[in-house]
């Protein structure tokens, strides 16, 4: 598995890493045993960053991932590097993002994960005030002097807002969506980052699902997954569900994106290696709800190089069936 620093923290992360919303909510449900089982073989195929938040199912995907820590059998140096995420707890304005609501937001985390320094917390898709607000950087900063975090990035909906936090000089990672259907990233995001120093994590990397091109117009989600009750943007931004692309217009995309997948790949292998092939991506976060998923997101991350026959034709796709739907919207 290749490692790539997370630049201003002086960690080495995994370039594959794993996403854990379907550990908590908003996807199909996940048992306990499976959880367990769907990290160890993520940990022990080589990856060592597992992603999370205080709000998937109410800090359900925390604390079963602070089992599993307390439980892990290597020396404590070699255990994976853990981010979270806080500020989707209050309501979505400026002034909750406070010292006060930070202090008991990560204690809750700390709690929940079991650890007294959190390795990485992030700002979870706030407001855009939140980003322009000098305050709030003040504030995680205090979290960092007082040890109850070790580094702090964000988390964004918009290149703009990614933008605004990189000019922060103690922000340590950015995490935006990033995937064949939503490339908007590449053109100013990712080349400000590397200047920077700052570490991108790339999420939504198969685009809910749809790079893995097994979808069909009567694919039934569950009323739970977000894939169901998000399509239009009706709980949270309609970007997080299908990376904002119109269901049909994604299914005819992902068929077309079928068709290039190198023998010996699956398509949601080539969806995550072009993300780790883009310059300046440090680690990609899918999620797995079995463990051949967990062993198939993992080998990406010793993958050679995806052919530059195979790249422009991605590019053409995109510029043909996504562009004009997506890349003004984030």
């Amino acid at each position: 598995m290749e490692k790539r620093p997370l630049s201003r923290t002086e960690r080495k992360v995994s370039v594959v890493g794993l996403g854990t919303w379907q550990f908590g909510d908003g996807w199909n449900e996940v048992a306990e045993r499976d959880v367990r089982a769907i990290l160890d073989t993520a940990v022990t195929s080589g990856v060592d960053f597992i992603d999370t938040a205080d709000v998937y199912g109410d800090g359900r995907s925390e604390r079963l991932i602070g089992r599993f820590l307390r439980e892990f059998r290597t020396s404590p140096g070699e255990r994976p590097t853990v981010a979270t995420k806080i500020g989707r707890r209050g309501p979505q304005e400026l002034g909750a993002f406070t010292l006060g609501n930070f202090r008991e937001w990560t204690d809750r985390s700390r709690a929940n994960l079991g650890v007294d320094t959190l390795d990485l917390v992030q700002l979870h898709t706030p407001p855009d005030a939140v980003f322009a607000s000098d305050a709030v950087y003040d504030a995680l900063d205090v979290l960092v002097d007082e040890g109850r975090i070790a580094a702090y990035g964000v988390s964004v909906e918009t290149c703009d807002q990614a933008m605004s936090a990189l000019a922060r000089p103690n922000v340590a990672s950015v995490q935006i969506i990033l995937n064949v259907f939503r490339r908007k990233p590449l053109e100013r995001v990712l080349p400000a980052a590397r200047a920077a120093g700052v570490g991108v994590i790339a999420r939504v990397p198969l685009a809910s699902g749809l790079l893995s091109a097994k979808f069909r117009r009567d694919t039934v989600f569950a009323a739970t997954d977000h894939r169901a009750y998000n399509r239009h943007g009706e709980q949270f931004d309609v970007g997080e569900t299908f990376s904002g692309v119109d269901y049909e217009t994604g299914l005819e995309a992902a068929a077309e994106f079928a068709g290039l997948v190198p023998d010996g790949l699956t398509a949601a292998q080539l969806a995550l290696r072009w993300v780790t092939q883009q310059e300046g991506v440090t680690t990609v976060i899918p999620g797995a709800t079995s463990l051949a998923q967990a062993r198939a997101n993992a080998a990406v991350g010793s993958m050679a190089p995806l052919p530059e026959q195979t790249l422009d034709r991605l590019r053409e796709l995109y510029d043909r069936r996504i562009r004009a739907q997506v890349h003004h919207l984030w």
